[in-house]
């Protein structure tokens, strides 16, 4: 009974400190707690379970076995509960885990940003010098419609919700092509950032040869998301691709399979940019107010994006962090 009340005594204070943070925990969840106190509670809880085997094997008391169980079962479901399919996960996931993802596959999306940058670029210059060379890349309707001033986005605002449903489809398969073909050692996803670098290049070269300044206002708001989904869905693919040509030391197969996987999750931040892309090219692009307002939201949607994907955000420990 001595050895007993001994061992009560001296793990009291900590079970009694554990009890604390629990009910802190059961209330909100483990962000309830300061970021010292995460990892108070993971010591704590690792010691409960300690002294829950001792109790087993040296005291055996009942009633100080049943109570140290029940202590590190609920300490142990606060850490480790489930939360599948739960707004939660998907907040962390988008909060914490996909910019870091973008921030360690960086050179994938930058690859992807100096292909689609490269053909627009020289896409611009050859329409510029030959004009010839639009019919070339599909581009002699634009050509004549930013020759005539004729102003086709004009057209949309009666069909706002149509039109914007319609942009979404069409940016996502676009943003999926480029993910999908990299499975071709990266060359699809090569083709498709090249093809539209080269029309996107050629329509805006064009537009400031003929300073059709419409054209140029209603791209700005929602560009910016859309064009860095598309950068960020060919960083996937070529991160893919990159497992079949350089699989380091481990098989082509077990090189795609994990790379596969991490590329999966870097696309999923395109889904979020190409919803409010569409959103914005559906209803703001073609509304007929103040070119700096849409300038300005293009402003804001680019200071996101820094902040998003290039600042790293101060996460929660999880709690068995020493």
């Amino acid at each position: 009974m001595a050895r007993e009340h001994d061992f009560i005594e001296r793990r009291r204070a900590s079970w009694q400190r554990l009890e604390s943070l629990l009910s802190t925990v059961q209330k909100g969840g483990l962000h309830r707690l300061q970021r010292e106190e995460v990892r108070e509670f993971g010591r704590l809880y690792q010691r409960a379970a300690a002294d829950l085997a001792i109790a087993r094997q040296e005291v055996r008391d009942a009633q100080l076995v049943n109570y140290l169980n029940h202590l590190a079962v609920r300490a142990h479901g606060a850490i480790y509960r489930t939360e599948s399919g739960s707004w939660r996960k998907l907040w962390h996931f988008y909060r914490y885990d996909a910019p870091a993802l973008f921030r360690a596959h960086r050179g994938y999306v930058l690859a992807a940003f100096l292909v689609f940058a490269g053909f627009a670029l020289g896409g611009g210059l050859f329409v510029c010098y030959d004009e010839a060379f639009a019919s070339v890349i599909g581009l002699s309707g634009a050509l004549e419609q930013i020759k005539r001033g004729q102003d086709w986005t004009a057209g949309i605002n009666g069909e706002n919700q149509l039109v914007a449903s319609l942009i979404m489809t069409n940016n996502l398969q676009v943003a999926l092509g480029s993910f999908a073909f990299g499975i071709f050692a990266g060359l699809g996803t090569f083709y498709i950032l090249a093809f539209n670098g080269l029309h996107i290049g050629g329509i805006l070269a064009l537009s400031v040869k003929y300073s059709f300044t419409p054209l140029l206002v209603f791209v700005c708001a929602h560009g910016v998301f859309e064009l860095m989904a598309i950068f960020i869905a060919g960083g996937a693919g070529f991160l893919m691709g990159g497992a079949l040509i350089a699989p380091g030391d481990r098989t082509r197969g077990e090189a795609l399979l994990e790379r596969g996987i991490a590329a999966i999750k870097l696309l999923s931040l395109c889904f979020p940019l190409l919803v409010v892309a569409g959103l914005i090219e559906g209803f703001l692009s073609p509304a007929n107010v103040p070119g700096i307002f849409k300038f300005s939201v293009a402003l804001l949607c680019a200071a996101f994006l820094v902040i998003y994907l290039a600042v790293p955000a101060s996460r929660p420990l999880p709690p068995d962090v020493a």
